[in-house]
């Protein structure tokens, strides 16, 4: 997901933007289909189908469960009705933002920005003590997903369906797990050779890279308003820079211009693959089925590439309590976000995920000011301001489904996981509350 950089200033030369993934929201897994979804018919029973590694699903009644996809005709019935149900609603131009939906994808959306905004600082406060070690410090982080999420995976998959997961799909979520870790390390040296306007201009790059591969590969097709709050928000963006610009704080002159643009291009390339294919995955796949996988792979890769680059600076590198305090505190902020991104992504979708993180630069400064001592340019509110008027456009479609219908799912979703956040949970709740409203149970 272009974990799109926050402005960090010079000091700032340790960022991280997270990909995707895309991260489970208070490890809150999602509502498996429950008791009593409709059908034409009353009091329909919905098989037990089988998932797509062959193992039966859990029964109707366990809760709690980031459910696998379904093929019964039963539950296709039910999405079908439930999507006819919400999609049939008189909505106007305005109605999805008076939906909890909504909000709640602004509000996770200024989280995960926040998040970047922690790690970053982090890393300043690391690099600044001497200890500049970005690769080693983010293995951190993937254990810690493989320790919250891998637990949970074997739980509900149990060892053989989890072995024949690995089987089918392990070298999928590899490339997922390696296209994240390399956009990382590829913007961090970005940083370390071109300037933060230069570096932070190539993140616009990561954008348009969303928008291609999701209209040509997923399907995508972006509604003019859609287009209009992505234009908004980079306009936002372009403000933000402009006064960086005009502050004179926007890095000064790079050590290799050329070499830094070629690495901020490939890092904003990377990401930008690594949020639609995640984006791809968390539909499909239950959410900690996908962040256990990146926990694990990401491990690997990022320790061989550590062993590789990291191994004078880990020498070099000043360890105390300080510096195990700001470690800890980044691998958190990292944590959260990759926790909450997949949740982001099956909500909304990788371009609204992205223009939503061009509030980092604001809440960057915001904290700077405190800790770092920068003063707040008079257009930097009014950046922050035109980013979440670009949020509200992107979001005018009269849609009450918002981005969380998938057209790579099919028509009735049928390709998807009912999981939490997802158009096909919505259709089988609605659903549900309408055949429960009709007995009179509701």
């Amino acid at each position: 997901m272009p974990r799109n950089i926050g402005r960090q200033s010079a000091l700032y030369e340790q960022l991280f933007s997270i990909s995707a993934s895309s991260r489970d929201y208070q490890l809150l897994q999602d509502q498996e289909m429950t008791a009593h979804p409709i059908a034409d018919s009353a009091e329909p029973v919905l098989s037990k189908a089988h998932d797509d590694y062959g193992t039966a699903t859990l029964p109707d009644h366990v809760d709690g469960h980031d459910g696998a996809a379904y093929d019964s005709a039963a539950e296709t019935d039910a999405v079908e009705a439930g999507l006819h149900k919400l999609e049939a609603k008189n909505v106007h131009w305005y109605s999805y933002l008076l939906t909890l939906d909504f909000w709640a994808v602004i509000a996770i959306g200024q989280v995960l920005s926040l998040c970047i905004t922690g790690t970053n600082t982090f890393s300043s406060f690391l690099a600044n003590m001497g200890t500049n070690i970005p690769a080693f410090q983010s293995i951190f982080v993937y254990v810690l997903l493989t320790l919250v999420y891998l637990p949970l995976t074997l739980y509900w998959h149990g060892y053989r369906k989890w072995l024949s997961i690995v089987w089918r799909d392990g070298w999928k979520y590899f490339i997922l797990s390696f296209i994240d870790v390399e956009g990382n390390y590829f913007t961090v040296l970005a940083y370390r050779y071109t300037n933060l306007l230069s570096a932070q201009l190539l993140n616009f790059w990561s954008i348009v890279c969303v928008v291609i591969i999701s209209f040509t590969l997923l399907k995508v097709r972006y509604k003019p308003f859609q287009i209009a709050g992505i234009v908004i928000c980079c306009g936002g963006m372009g403000i933000l820079l402009a006064s960086d610009h005009m502050t004179g704080v926007n890095g000064g002159p790079g050590v290799d211009m050329l070499k830094g643009d070629l690495f901020g291009l490939l890092g904003a390339s990377l990401y930008g693959i690594s949020n639609v294919f995640e984006e791809w995955f968390v539909s499909k796949r239950p959410l900690y089925e996908v962040l256990s996988f990146l926990g694990i792979f990401g491990i690997c890769i990022n320790g061989v590439q550590a062993a590789i680059f990291d191994r004078q600076q880990f020498q070099d590198a000043t360890w105390n309590a300080d510096a195990a305090g700001y470690l800890v505190g980044f691998t958190l902020a990292m944590a959260i976000f990759y926790s909450l991104a997949p949740l982001m992504l099956r909500m909304g979708s990788a371009a609204f995920f992205d223009i939503s993180l061009l509030t980092a630069n604001f809440w960057a400064l915001i904290i700077g000011t405190g800790v770092f001592g920068y003063t707040v340019h008079y257009l930097y509110p009014v950046a922050f301001v035109l980013i979440i008027v670009g949020l509200v456009v992107y979001f005018l479609t009269g849609s009450i489904l918002g981005d969380s219908k998938k057209p790579w799912l099919g028509d009735t979703q049928a390709d998807g996981v009912a999981g939490i956040g997802t158009a096909k949970l919505k259709a089988l709740n609605e659903a549900r509350r309408q055949h429960l409203a009709s007995q009179g149970q509701v």
